[in-house]
């Protein structure tokens, strides 16, 4: 069997980061691991462990990868997390300081809306439609 494990996202500082990700998405601490070169190794997830890929939480290292914080696609969506309950995580979310670029909306796929993380990376809040 194979699948995603981590998608490295590059950010500015790994406290910031862990809190932003634990305390405002409601994600969880996998692993805070220093490594060698000073660097850490930091992982956090969603959802349940295994259920999915998780987040690998990369400080910038030199300006061509600091430039790149926050828009590492241009100013697409880049992630999609879904929940079974919009309402309660959108309200939860929205109480906790995170920015929703959109109100609510609802498509044949399931309800959505747009946020920003806190480096200013576009994520869609998604239910599905069942």
């Amino acid at each position: 069997m194979r699948r995603i494990a981590l998608v490295a996202l590059v950010v500015d500082d790994y406290d910031e980061a862990i809190r932003f990700y634990t305390e405002a998405l409601g994600f969880r601490l996998v692993e805070d691991a220093p490594r060698p070169d000073g660097s850490r190794w930091v992982v956090v997830e969603p959802g349940p462990a295994g259920m999915g890929p998780g987040l690998l939480l990369a400080r910038a290292k030199g300006e061509a990868q600091a430039a790149r914080i926050g828009d590492q696609t241009g100013g697409r969506v880049r992630f999609f997390l879904h929940t079974d309950d919009f309402a309660r995580d959108h309200d939860r979310m929205a109480a906790a300081g995170v920015t929703f670029l959109e109100e609510p909306r609802h498509e044949p796929y399931g309800t959505v809306a747009v946020f920003r993380d806190l480096y200013g990376n576009r994520w869609d809040l998604l239910q599905p439609a069942v």
